[in-house]
């Protein structure tokens, strides 16, 4: 019979160590490596220079297969509606930049030619982008107000004078602007506008961006937007959008209003609104009465519609032209007083080279802007990539989206990122390639070069409708909100946090707190994790959480925790807490309780031998007579969600392993991945060279259970 139990225990010790064999790395010297690397990095050929250059310039590779009768019209088409749309915006969004119009015709020109150049995706539109040109209008207009401007569009200038002279090229001052006297050392003066400093301080904040794009490209940075999470993105699309909103209302009534900067600046803004409601121009009041809805239907019916029409009806650029036409006939700038958008330059202004004395001052708010926009045109292009079957290269669109801006910085134009709006415009009208890129840039080009004039008479009111109904799929987030809280109430939280901080504190701010909160809430995630008590799932060799699942069957004499988390410094004490809780017993008071009944023993056999028995020896007190009150022998950690563990994270289980085998619990380890296993064994867990590693490491929790019972099924006997 022993030998029979005997055979039997050694059976079940082979089922539960089945022997896997670590694969042995080799150890690869850093100079072979180095060398290497250098050999293929550094050695030049004919084929390596063709791949060098069609890979920074995607065009040369596409372009001589494109297949002319099958892409052409729809490229073209698609091209000349996307030209549609973004003229109209183009004019539009220059009153959240605060700068001129023809501003975002440039910045709309050059980044649909640099990015047909270099660009991966063969559907995105690059070019003015509301939520950028939030971003550089607030920078601009901090920068008038320091230099001693008045931010307003109408406003007088006042003198200021320029200590850094030297930074200034006064060949590049555009002679024909409102002027502004600056004072030079040794009586020299040029002329410098408002619009010229605006002009140069969103140069020099684009160039910022670019620069730091393409380092990112070059150092491979792209990972720092997937710290900007989905919810994160969309609380502050949603939050800056209501910013925008929010700095339009005033051309919809037509009331005259000082920009309100810095924290609260939105309820300031609209503070000041009511307390002005009495001055509304019913002029721009009744524009805005009749465009406002023409343009919502507008996108409603098309939205709903889109699958039978093969393009979107020009409604944007209609409402534009014929206000114009009416603004321009009726005279209703002099007659009613309605604010219009006034001359719009023609032809193209000479290269500038960004003023130097402005870059440290725009460095900080240029890493926002690269970041934002980076993190759009990325995730837009891998939409739209993934949906038409084929791939982008990320470290490549960040090339293109860097030397967009930075080419552009030189042609008074703003960061540019890509714009959903006329992406979608360009997938439903049969776009293939990037060509149609260049069709709207040539239509850009003409309105640049002759037709600019036209929209002189054009209303802001009229702009501001297109701006505020552009933003409606961002105010609409509020809608998807109890979708989303049922799904997951911490993203619905990042995303509530995100979008109130930027409207009521600032789009900056707003920006850091969201990501300060979404990274928080992963760590608070990692620190207090789920964990359980796992049961056996009948009939197989499964186990699984027994608070969550019925009909589990709990193993006798063993409990069975899972911790679900890496365990490291910030959660160990969660850890101990949880471990204890969960099997209901805490290895320090257990042993004080038995040091107190072994005490109380002791004391007891001290008063016999005083009553009478001093000649009679006593036999010592055995830890066996004391009383234990649990009723398990083995504890197993089941690690299959523990990713990693740092020092205190071995030192914790290490302690676990010492403290439980003092008052006789075994603890086993299972479903460990190869780096804890590897982090346990260089902090000694399995002893010396690893000698227990076959006692206290398992492949599985069934392996673990199955030694546990053939090896201690007497000690639940003895500590009950």
């Amino acid at each position: 019979m022993e030998n029979e139990e005997q055979s039997s225990k050694m059976e079940l010790h082979s089922e539960s160590h089945i022997q896997i064999e670590r694969t042995v790395k080799e150890k690869v010297a850093m100079k072979k490596v180095i060398k290497k690397k250098l050999q293929e990095n550094c050695s030049c050929s004919l084929d390596k220079f063709k791949t060098l250059i069609t890979g920074f310039f995607p065009v040369l590779e596409w372009l001589p297969k494109y297949k002319l009768k099958e892409w052409i019209l729809g490229d073209t088409i698609s091209g000349l509606l996307v030209a549609v749309v973004m003229v109209p915006q183009s004019i539009a969004y220059a009153l959240l930049a605060g700068l001129e119009t023809s501003s975002s015709l440039y910045t709309s020109f050059f980044s649909c030619i640099i990015y047909f150049l270099m660009g991966t995706s063969r559907h995105i539109s690059v070019g003015i982008f509301s939520l950028i040109c939030l971003l550089v209008g607030q920078v601009v207009d901090r920068e008038l107000l320091l230099a001693g401007f008045d931010v307003e569009e109408d406003g007088k200038m006042t003198s200021i004078e320029m200590s850094n002279a030297d930074n200034w090229n006064i060949s590049n001052v555009n002679p024909t602007m409102m002027m502004m006297n600056f004072t030079l050392p040794g009586s020299q003066n040029f002329e410098c506008d408002r619009k010229c400093y605006a002009v140069s301080v969103s140069a020099a904040l684009t160039f910022m961006c670019g620069v730091y794009q393409v380092l990112m490209a070059v150092f491979n940075l792209g990972f720092v937007s997937k710290y900007l999470s989905e919810p994160l993105l969309d609380g502050f699309a949603t939050g800056a959008s209501i910013t925008i909103v929010t700095m339009q209302v005033k051309y919809l009534i037509g009331i005259k209003l000082p920009r309100s900067h810095g924290p609260g600046s939105v309820v300031v803004t609209w503070i000041n609104i009511f307390k002005n409601i009495h001055k509304t121009n019913f002029c721009d009041l009744i524009t805005t009465a009749i465009c406002m809805p023409l343009l919502i239907v507008s996108k409603e019916l098309g939205e709903r519609y889109k699958h039978k029409l093969k393009f979107p009806f020009p409604m944007e650029l209609t409402i534009v032209v014929i206000a114009t036409i009416i603004s321009h006939f009726v005279n209703l700038n002099e007659t009613y007083g309605s604010s219009i958008t006034g001359a719009i330059p023609t032809g193209f202004l000479p290269p500038k080279v960004p003023s130097w004395h402005l870059l440290p001052r725009v460095a900080m708010d240029a890493v926002t802007l690269a970041i934002i926009s980076f993190a759009f045109t990325i995730s837009l292009s891998e939409l739209f990539a993934k949906k038409h079957g084929y791939t982008i290269q990320a470290n490549q669109e960040t090339y293109a989206l860097g030397f967009c801006n930075v080419v552009q910085s030189f042609f008074h134009s703003y960061a540019a990122s890509a714009t959903l709006v006329k992406t979608l415009v360009k997938d439903s009208s049969g776009c293939q390639t990037q060509l149609s890129s260049v069709v709207s840039a040539v239509l850009v080009l003409m309105l640049l070069l002759f037709l600019a004039p036209v929209f002189y008479s054009l209303q802001k009111c009229v702009l501001a409708s297109i701006i505020i109904v552009s933003l409606r799929g961002a105010l609409m987030k509020f809608r998807d909100l109890p979708k989303q809280w049922r799904m997951s109430k911490i993203d619905t939280l990042v995303w509530w946090v995100t979008m109130l901080s930027v409207t009521l504190i600032s789009t900056e701010l707003g920006l850091f707190t969201g990501v300060t909160f979404s990274l928080l809430c992963v760590i608070i995630r990692t620190q207090v994790p789920r964990t359980a008590l796992l049961g056996q799932i009948q009939g197989s060799n499964l186990y699984e959480d027994q608070a969550e699942y019925n009909n589990l069957i709990p193993i006798p004499q063993i409990k069975i925790f899972r911790f679900e988390a890496a365990l490291y410094y910030a959660n160990k004490d969660f850890f101990l807490s949880a471990l204890m809780r969960k099997v209901d017993l805490n290895p320090a008071l257990e042993v004080a309780k038995q040091k107190k009944e072994e005490s109380k023993q002791t004391k007891k056999k001290e008063e016999k031998t005083f009553n009478g028995n001093i000649n009679q020896e006593q036999p010592a007190v055995s830890k066996k007579l004391i009383p234990k009150v649990y009723n398990f022998h083995t504890i197993i950690l089941d690690c299959c969600a523990v990713q990693f563990l740092d020092t205190v994270g071995i030192n914790t289980l290490k302690t676990v392993l010492k403290d439980y085998n003092e008052i006789g619990i075994r603890v086993l380890l299972a479903n460990c991945n190869p780096s804890v296993i590897d982090s346990l064994s260089r902090g000694g867990y399995f002893g010396e060279n690893c000698k227990e590693m076959d006692t206290l490491l398992f492949y599985s929790v069934h392996a673990a259970v199955q030694y546990a019972k053939a090896n201690w099924p007497e000690a639940a006997n003895s500590s009950l």
